[in-house]
Order: C-alpha cells, then sequence, then structure tokens
C-alpha cells in the first residue's frame, strides 16, 4: 500500500474513534427515543476497541478496507447527527414527530449495517476476542434492520387526547409534564423557545403541529400552576410540591386502569401492571403487553415487591388509605420453588434496603448475602424483586460491614446469567472497583471475584478495564490472601482475553509479580502466573515485557518438570518469545530445552505438542540458518 493510502487510513480511522468519543459523550436520552437511543449508544460504543486495534495494526489495509471504513465513518458520523438531534429542540415537537423520527433511526441503522457489512472482519490483523465483538455488533443491527420500533403507546395516546380536547384531563397532562421531563416553569420556558426557534429555522411554516403544540404548551403550563400557583413566584425552578389532594406518581398507576396499584406485578416484557387487570387481559386471550405491544414471551406474573414497598411508603407519608395487602402467590415459573417464607423475608429485607437505618441496612444486606448464596430459585425472586439497585447503593455505603454484605450479596446474584446484565445496568462496575480498591481484605476479595463473574460477559471486559479495576486487581495479587491472590489472578485471566486488556496490564506492572510468583513453588499460584503469562505473551507489548524479566531459565524448568497444563503454559509462553527472537531461541537451546520440548511431543497435551513442535522446528531452522552462514 502506497504512503499516500497509509496517510488516509490513519486519518479515517483518527476520524471515526473521534466520532465514536462524542457519541460516548451524549447525555442520557429522555423518552419517547429512549430505547433506541440507548440501543444505538451501546452498538456504537461496542466498535470501539475494533478501531482502536485497526489503529494499532501493524499491517497495512487495503483500498477495499479503506473504502468500506469511508462508508462506515459517514454511517458514523450520520447517527451522531441523529443522536444529538433527538436530545436537542422541542420535546413536543419531537414527540408529535415520533413516525418521521423513527424513520431516521431506521435509516441509519440500514446505513450501519450496510457499512459493516462491507468489511471482511477475517482479512484484518486483528485479535479474535475482537474479531468476535464487532461481528456480534453487526449482527445486532441486521436484527434491528428487520424490526420496526413501536411508539410508547401511552405517550402517543396522551397526546392524541390532550391535543383533541380543549381542556384536557389533569392527569394526563400531568403525565405528559412527566414524560417529557417538563417538570419546572423553567423547563417550560425552554420548551417555549424551543418551539420558537422552529418556527424561525422554518421560515414561519413549521408544518402542522405548530397551533396544537402551543394550545397544548398553555394546558401544561396551567396545569403545573394549578398544583401549586406559588410557582410563579419561586423563580421558576420550583417542582411539583405534594397537594393535600396528591397526585397519584405516574408509575404508581397501573397502566391499564389507572388507578393506583395494590399488587403490582411484572411480566415479561419488564412493564408492571395491577394484577387483576392484566390477568383479565391475558384471561381475554392476548399475547402481548399492553404497554409496549411487544409479544409476551411467557405469561408467568412477577410480584414487583420494590414497587409495592414504595406504594405503601408513599400512601403513609400522603395520608392515603393503604392498599390492602393480596395473598402471597406461589411462583408459578417451571421449576422455582422459592417458599412463601422466603418471599415474605425478601419483601421485609427490601423494606429494611429501602427505608431501613444503616443498622438494619447492614443487617438486611447480610441476610439477602445468605439467601442468594442458598440457591438458584432465590437469586432469581431476589433479583427481580428489585434487590440489585439498592444494593449496588449500599456499595458506597462508609460502614465495611455493610459494604463487604453487598458485594458478596451482587457476586452470589451474579451467579446467575441474567442477573450479570441487571447488575452492571444498574451501574455497578465503577462502584465495585471502589470496593475492590479501598474496602476491607474479605470485601476486597469478593469484588474481584464480582468482577470475574462479570467478565464473563464479553462486553463487560471493556466497561470493567477501563474502570480502572486491573491496578487494583493486580495489588490484590501481590498483596492479598491466599484466597485474595486466587480472585485476583482469575480476574486477571479472564479480563485479559480483550485484547486492550493485555496492555492496561502490562503497564501496570503485572510482569514483576507474576514472575515472582512463577519462582515461588511452595506459593500456590504457579498455575495462574503462567496462565496469564501465556495469554499477556500473545500481544506485542507483552511479549516484550515479559522477554526482558528474563523468564527462559524458569520457562525450561517448568517444561521439564510441571504438570501438564503448566507444562504447556510455559510451552506457549516460550513460543510466543522465541518466534523472531533469535536471541531467545538461542537462550532457550542453551539451557537445554530441546530435551523439554522432545518429550513434550510425545507426553504432552495436544497444544504442549504443537507448540513444542513448532519451537523445535524453529531451533532447526535457526541451526541451519548458522551453518549455512
Amino acid at each position: 500500500m502506497s504512503q499516500k493510502s497509509e496517510e488516509e487510513s490513519k486519518e479515517v480511522l483518527e476520524s471515526i474513534v473521534e466520532v465514536v468519543k462524542e457519541v460516548s459523550a451524549l447525555p442520557e436520552c429522555p423518552v419517547p427515543w429512549k430505547k433506541q437511543y440507548c440501543n444505538l449508544v451501546r452498538r456504537v460504543k461496542l466498535l470501539s476497541p475494533f478501531f482502536e486495534e485497526l489503529i494499532d495494526c501493524e499491517t497495512p489495509l487495503g483500498e477495499l478496507e479503506i473504502q468500506a471504513l469511508v462508508s462506515l465513518k459517514a454511517a458514523l458520523e450520520s447517527a451522531r447527527d441523529l443522536l444529538r438531534s433527538v436530545n436537542e429542540g422541542s420535546k413536543l415537537y419531537q414527540a408529535l414527530n415520533w413516525e418521521k423520527n423513527a424513520n431516521r433511526f431506521h435509516e441509519v441503522t440500514e446505513q450501519l449495517e450496510k457499512a459493516l457489512s462491507q468489511i471482511s472482519f477475517d482479512k484484518l490483523d486483528i485479535s479474535e476476542e475482537v474479531h468476535e465483538q464487532a461481528e456480534l455488533v453487526h449482527a445486532q443491527f441486521k436484527r434491528a434492520k428487520g424490526r420496526l420500533d413501536t411508539p410508547d403507546l401511552q405517550l402517543y395516546m396522551d397526546l392524541n387526547i390532550a391535543r383533541s380536547k380543549k381542556d384536557p384531563d389533569p392527569i394526563i397532562l400531568r403525565r405528559l409534564l412527566e414524560k417529557l421531563h417538563l417538570r419546572t416553569i423553567d423547563d417550560l420556558k425552554k420548551e417555549s423557545v424551543a418551539l420558537h426557534e422552529i418556527v424561525i429555522s422554518a421560515d414561519g411554516d413549521p408544518g402542522d403541529y405548530l397551533e396544537d403544540m402551543s394550545a397544548l404548551l398553555k394546558n401544561l403550563k396551567d396545569c403545573l400552576l394549578a398544583e401549586d400557583p406559588e410557582i410563579a413566584a419561586s423563580g421558576g425552578g420550583k417542582c411539583l410540591p405534594k397537594h393535600r389532594s396528591p397526585v397519584i406518581p405516574d408509575d404508581f398507576r397501573c397502566p391499564i386502569s389507572l388507578e393506583l396499584m395494590k399488587d403490582p406485578v411484572i411480566v415479561s416484557t419488564g412493564q408492571t401492571y395491577e394484577r387483576s387487570c392484566i390477568r383479565k387481559w391475558l384471561d381475554a386471550g392476548h399475547k402481548t403487553c399492553p404497554k409496549t405491544q411487544q409479544t409476551l414471551s411467557h405469561t408467568a406474573l412477577t410480584p414487583n415487591y420494590v414497587l409495592k414497598s414504595l406504594i405503601a411508603q408513599w400512601c403513609e407519608s400522603n395520608g392515603v388509605e393503604l392498599p390492602k395487602r393480596q395473598g402471597t402467590c406461589k411462583n408459578k415459573k417451571a421449576g422455582n420453588c422459592v417458599s412463601d417464607c422466603d418471599r415474605k423475608t425478601i419483601d421485609a429485607l427490601l423494606g429494611k434496603l429501602l427505608n431501613g437505618n444503616p443498622d438494619e441496612q447492614r443487617a438486611a444486606a447480610g441476610e439477602l448475602r445468605l439467601l442468594a448464596k442458598r440457591n438458584a430459585d432465590n437469586r432469581v425472586c431476589i433479583a427481580e424483586a428489585g434487590a440489585i439497585p439498592l444494593l449496588v447503593e449500599l456499595l458506597a455505603s462508609p460502614d465495611p460491614r455493610t459494604q463487604e454484605h453487598a458485594v458478596t450479596a451482587l457476586l452470589n446474584l451474579s451467579i446467575n446469567e441474567s442477573n450479570k446484565s441487571s447488575i452492571v445496568n444498574a451501574g455497578a462496575i465503577p462502584d465495585i472497583v471502589d470496593v475492590l480498591k479501598n474496602g476491607s481484605t474479605e470485601a476486597r476479595e469478593n469484588a474481584a471475584a464480582t468482577l470475574f463473574s462479570l467478565s464473563v460477559i464479553d462486553e463487560n471486559k471493556v466497561a470493567i478495564g477501563a474502570a480502572g479495576a486491573i491496578p487494583a486487581l493486580i495489588d490484590l495479587l501481590c498483596q492479598g490472601s491466599p484466597r485474595g491472590k486466587k480472585d485476583a489472578a482469575t480476574a486477571i485471566f479472564n479480563l485479559s482475553i480483550y485484547q486492550g486488556n493485555k496492555v492496561r496490564a502490562v503497564k501496570a506492572g503485572i510482569v514483576a509479580p507474576l514472575m515472582r510468583l512463577l519462582g515461588d513453588a511452595g506459593g500456590g499460584m504457579m498455575d495462574e502466573a503462567l496462565a496469564i503469562l501465556a495469554i499477556l505473551a500473545s500481544h506485542q507489548e507483552g511479549k516484550l515485557a515479559i522477554g526482558m524479566a528474563e523468564p527462559i531459565p524458569i520457562l525450561v524448568e517448568v517444561m521439564r518438570t510441571g504438570s501438564p497444563r503448566n507444562r504447556e503454559n510455559a510451552a506457549a509462553v516460550l513460543w510466543s518469545l522465541c518466534t523472531g527472537d533469535v536471541q531467545h531461541l538461542t537462550t532457550a537451546r542453551v539451557l537445554g530445552a530441546e530435551e523439554a520440548l522432545k518429550d513434550l511431543t510425545e507426553n504432552g497435551t495436544d497444544r504442549a505438542k504443537r507448540k513444542a513442535g513448532n519451537l523445535l522446528e524453529l531451533m532447526r531452522r535457526s541451526v541451519e540458518t548458522v551453518v549455512s552462514q
């Protein structure tokens, strides 16, 4: 490839990385675009390691690859512009133009999928992990391209009703204020300015919605002021206050009946309804979620214990008669046998996490820790009840014991595969890393184990590494108890499967402590040290750092006397070091590696046999080269 092409590819990749950074820095988007917005941002972020590896790649890109990246750059810029546009301007205008924006999301998805389909990932010099992640994102865009998004039906219906009536129902107006995040007079002023800017930019012809939006905005303002006339004189920033006739929070109303829920239950789409209302809906033969219109994967109803507790607390604070408690229902999911006793216990413990004093929160977290450890059914029930976000909050507790209980409860909950995503989505990773750095001995050990459990999902490897976990894990590897060292090593190994984390580990100085563990035959950490060295040696920076630590004598010794797995990993490290390095190859031969390698070709594991055979071939060629000279 010409120098001009190299410069072009570098320029395109640097531009793409900049666009990805801009997308990653965008704020959270409110309804009605939250789902589409978050999915698009998440997928673009997941492509970041792919672009970073291409920049560091020493193999030049071909013309076809450069053209494909140019197309992808244009698609990413379109995605960035769309995400910005739905985050700015009039919220009412965005909501009323739902179909137009839905088409824009669909077009951007198609554009990104088409651009990614032009890239031959197999031909690029990238790691297997990044290759798989890039193809996973491509597959997600391909599936998304074939789906049509459905609107927030509740918001859509409320808007239509509010526009069609001169004096809309205050309940609907309050719901719109909440849904559109128009909670103060300042918010409404900004919305009014945004509408005015639409008129200006459209040269006086903004479409059919202007009159409707202006009338609706006035009704929304009147509704807000009706809650408390003092808001008008308060400087505009005062939010909706408590009222003598309290307004029921939208989240406490059943989306079907619009009444305060007495027995809230969750359906398979994650939406919550009053049990009796959703049961009537299902009994009538419906197979979809009333609010989202998504097809229900099953018809099991899971009690929403957290919401039930919040409703009870709100009723007590506002002088509203508490909803009558419903009888405890047994879990009807196949295979789940959580006892009524455990269900009641979980319900009570969540109430203490929500409303208890520090001592009660500590005790409740400790009991949840034990319940989550007891069996798989408890782990499902505790998570579905909404405990995970509450436990994540306790990770920042100033009380070491509470912090320890919280991180260990999350560790036990993470054994369930679906809970892993829930824990990450609750924003737990930075707090777990903080516990790993500053917690008690047991809390640090369990934080390391939790990070290992979460890192089983490839996407989480990137986030955990970016959160600064690796230096803290290396510190635990050096200073921890025997159990702590094991937990740290296991987490480091799993995180290092992702190419970017190999570099982070090397830069954090992991090689020196690994060599110390390798030389301590009685320390019980040789297996872990060799496994991590083998995975780091596959990266150029790892290879250089390991080579500088003079590891060949001990590697040869392990190949002679170690366990089958350790002999295999020692051969793998030696193979990486000697490939392209005559000095290391000569040192290995002088130290008698050939005898150990020949034994491995006969008695080693399959992988050890391959590595040993390759090394022997390298040594043979090296000798022939010397002789011919």
